[in-house]
């Protein structure tokens, strides 16, 4: 039978020593004798406003006791809870330091109703290296770079720049199907590329050339697979931006949003697994959130204390949909905690920030073999992609804005030349080799042909099934009969 008591705390308090008092009775213990013990028992308390799993000992009349105890009775799956209190001088029941057993741990209590709140008063702070003129901040703490390492970011960005500029022009001279840019996000693109090792393995969203190219990929790679001619390692079957590379660890793209976060958690339990001393570490934007597969993929990685470090690009936009109306809490981060995962929001513009922190990520998501989140905060200043106009829901003064004087080049090519480490002379001879480099690779891979017609039936079987038979036949005599409706370029 069970009694549902919801009555005034001395009604309470009276049946509760009634019960005691039975319980006594039982055991053939007196009252007294039963605090004497409880005084020297041991408690795990929650202590400091966090929880905590230390054992002390009980000590002082005014020590609280919240015991849990279960009995199994005779009836399959019913129990019984035996609460223990100590009373203060005036007869009522302290529930300070007082703690209750979970199957999932124990929880401090409280005889308060009170929800959590929808958001924190106030937001998550977003680490910081350098000021907008590319000073840096008084009493920041950051990863010291050397000039040679300084030098080679920001050359890299400057590429990254150049190269986008040239492939968006040729898509829209219809050179190319396809094409999207990390405009204002090259920051983010090389500090954290040149944070991880060619151990680390790389799950990127779309947006991440600069990191492939951080680690090794030729230009003419990258052309080849814009143009999806026969050199490129995907036979022309995957669309323009989506490269890959087994030798450099960098997984191919996939056009579906967030399939790959889920996929970064298995990654790194594998090397967990393996003892391997490095990690996974996926991309994705903020419109990825949205998605369960961003929220099962923070689950795995939490409970298999998976090292892997998952980097939100939360640059405003996701297509159209923009960030006020993607989530509630407060950006993605604060998301982290709910999951159990260290989670820290950076300036994504800010290259020593962001260089500091995937850095300081990585090593702890190795050394300390648990998942880290990092949100780096960041505009996108093109159009999502060749797709899109983004003019059309958002002015075109605040692109503008984010595009000079918050760009993360400008930046951090002020902070280089303050240190004597570049020039004008320097600017201007990296943008003409750059520029020089990146038409030289799209004219030689625009020149190569196209993988014959029967790679779109390869690779998957070892032996090609009847069906498929089938429909290689039917392509290529549809493609006979009617020529001039197909790619001259493409062999048939």
């Amino acid at each position: 039978m069970a009694i549902l008591i919801s009555r005034s705390r001395n009604f309470n308090h009276f049946l509760l020593s009634t019960r005691f008092r039975f319980l006594s009775l039982l055991n053939q213990t007196s009252s007294e004798t039963f605090f004497r013990h409880a005084k020297t028992s041991s408690f795990t308390t929650a202590a400091g406003g966090g929880f905590t799993k230390s054992t002390a000992a009980f000590s002082g009349e005014s020590a609280a006791v919240f015991r849990l105890e279960r009995f199994q009775s005779n009836k399959a799956g019913e129990q019984l809870n035996t609460l223990y209190y100590e009373e203060d001088e005036n007869h009522q029941i302290s529930y300070e330091n007082q703690v209750m057993d979970f199957p999932g741990g124990q929880l401090p209590i409280t005889p308060q109703m009170k929800f959590i709140a929808e958001s924190s008063e106030k937001r998550l702070p977003c680490y910081r290296v350098l000021d907008d003129d590319g000073y840096p901040i008084p009493g920041s703490i950051f990863e010291e770079v050397s000039k040679e390492l300084a030098v080679k970011m920001y050359s890299s960005m400057v590429a990254l720049q150049v190269m986008d500029t040239i492939f968006y022009e040729a898509q829209r001279q219809g050179r190319l199907s396809f094409y999207l840019t990390t405009a204002g996000e090259e920051g983010i693109n090389i500090a954290s590329a040149a944070a991880l090792t060619l151990d680390d393995f790389v799950l990127p969203q779309y947006r991440e050339v600069g990191v492939i190219v951080w680690r090794g990929f030729p230009l003419k790679e990258i052309a080849n697979q814009l143009f999806g001619n026969k050199f490129d390692y995907a036979k022309g079957r995957q669309m323009p931006c989506h490269h890959g590379s087994n030798e450099l660890n960098y997984l191919t793209i996939s056009s579906p949003i967030a399939t790959q976060i889920p996929q970064a958690a298995g990654v790194a339990y594998s090397l967990k697994m393996d003892k391997k001393e490095a990690c996974a570490v996926t991309y994705l934007g903020d419109g990825s959130t949205s998605e369960g597969d961003f929220h099962a993929a923070l689950n795995f990685a939490a409970v298999l204390d998976a090292p892997v470090v998952f980097i939100c690009r939360n640059n405003g936009w996701a297509i159209s949909t923009p960030v006020n109306e993607q989530f509630r809490s407060d950006g993605v981060a604060s998301k982290g905690q709910a999951y159990g995962i260290r989670s820290l929001r950076v300036d994504g513009n800010d290259v020593l920030a962001t260089y500091s922190a995937i850095r300081a990520a990585r090593e702890m998501a190795i050394k300390e073999q648990k998942p880290i989140l990092v949100e780096a905060m960041t505009y996108r200043v093109a159009h999502h992609s060749t797709s899109d106009d983004s003019t059309k829901y958002r002015p075109v003064e605040e692109i503008e804005h984010w595009k000079t004087a918050k760009s993360p080049i400008y930046r951090f090519r002020k902070w280089i030349q303050r240190n004597g480490w570049w020039n004008d002379e320097n600017e201007s001879e990296l943008r003409r080799d750059a520029r020089k480099q990146v038409l030289q690779a799209m004219q030689a891979a625009e020149k190569v042909e196209k993988p014959p017609l029967t790679d779109l039936f390869t690779d998957v079987y070892d032996k090609v099934p009847l069906n498929l038979q089938e429909q290689q036949k039917f392509t290529r005599d549809a493609v006979k009969r009617s020529p001039k409706e197909y790619p001259s370029d493409v062999p048939v």
